[in-house]
């Protein structure tokens, strides 16, 4: 955690969840640091998907203009029925057991999109395959990037249609992604200095009883916080989880998932019910963090 020159104890906003173009966010880290201060944000997570290379140009930013910067990534572990991403904060980049997932990750995730080009490839729809291959072998390409490929080809109206028709579980492109087992995300976060935090935890998609098993469980493995208030989840919800997260014994936090405008409920520094990210969530998020030096 870098909290800038001029460090102030006590700050109005954060947000705890956000990404950038080092994964599949619209603005580059820097430029994300940036919109964060202009908001009035006093702290601000970068946590691209399975990747860090974000964090060295966004911690670079807030130091220049004395924002909290905590690094972080969001990593996806292998989970039926729904999708379960692991959030680890506090991390160091550079420590080698992270590097190494990261680095294998995004091997796995460039041999699916060379799967999925190959499977449109076949199915001669009208997307500029060799500018896209070229892509994906520089940079950050995920389902998000190719459904608005469909789009601008008129394959789809929306990003949402085009997972509905082409891109989404079951449907004629989706090839499963390469995920890490729930023990490895827990032992490469906590090998990296960080500590591990569910994420959104409706997308798992299981029952209320079934999460609050769930949550024990993750607990009892190592899992330490859980992301109680998130946009796609109803106020009144994210109370729930608050409620059930603490009953365990494990810390909260908030966050706007920020991605850009293909995101609009999404916005920075904000989270369920529009509300502005409350600073406490920083504090306990902080508290989990200086608990382990």
């Amino acid at each position: 955690m870098d909290r800038g020159a001029n460090w102030i104890g006590t700050m109005p906003t954060a947000d705890l969840h956000t990404h950038s173009t080092a994964s599949d966010g619209e603005l580059a880290p820097a430029a994300l640091v940036e919109k964060a201060r202009a908001l009035g944000l006093s702290t601000l997570a970068l946590t691209d998907h399975d990747n860090t290379l974000g964090v060295a140009e966004a911690r670079a930013a807030a130091r220049l203009v004395n924002l909290e910067f905590i690094p972080g990534i969001e990593i996806e572990i292998d989970f039926e029925p729904g999708e379960f991403h692991l959030l680890g904060y506090g991390i160091d980049e550079a420590a080698p057991p992270l590097v190494e997932a990261v680095e294998r990750l995004s091997h796995a995730r460039l041999e699916r999109n060379l799967a999925i080009l190959d499977r449109i490839a076949k199915a001669n729809l009208p997307l500029d395959l060799d500018s896209i291959e070229a892509f994906s072998k520089t940079s950050y390409l995920g389902r998000p990037h190719l459904a608005d490929l469909f789009v601008e080809a008129h394959c789809a109206r929306t990003r949402q249609e085009a997972f509905d028709r082409y891109l989404g579980k079951g449907k004629p492109f989706y090839i499963k992604k390469a995920c890490l087992a729930l023990e490895e995300a827990l032992s490469v976060i906590d090998a990296a200095g960080g500590v591990s935090v569910l994420a959104h935890p409706y997308s798992l998609f299981v029952s209320k009883d079934v999460l609050g098993t769930i949550f024990s469980q993750l607990k009892a493995k190592g899992v330490r916080g859980i992301e109680a208030y998130h946009p796609t989840a109803k106020y009144g919800q994210c109370v729930i989880l608050e409620r059930m997260a603490h009953e365990r014994g494990m810390f909260v936090t908030a966050g706007s998932d920020f991605h850009g405008k293909t995101r609009p409920e999404c916005g920075l520094g904000r989270t369920s019910g529009n509300k502005p990210i409350d600073i406490r969530f920083r504090d306990e998020l902080v508290a989990a963090l200086e608990s382990r030096i």
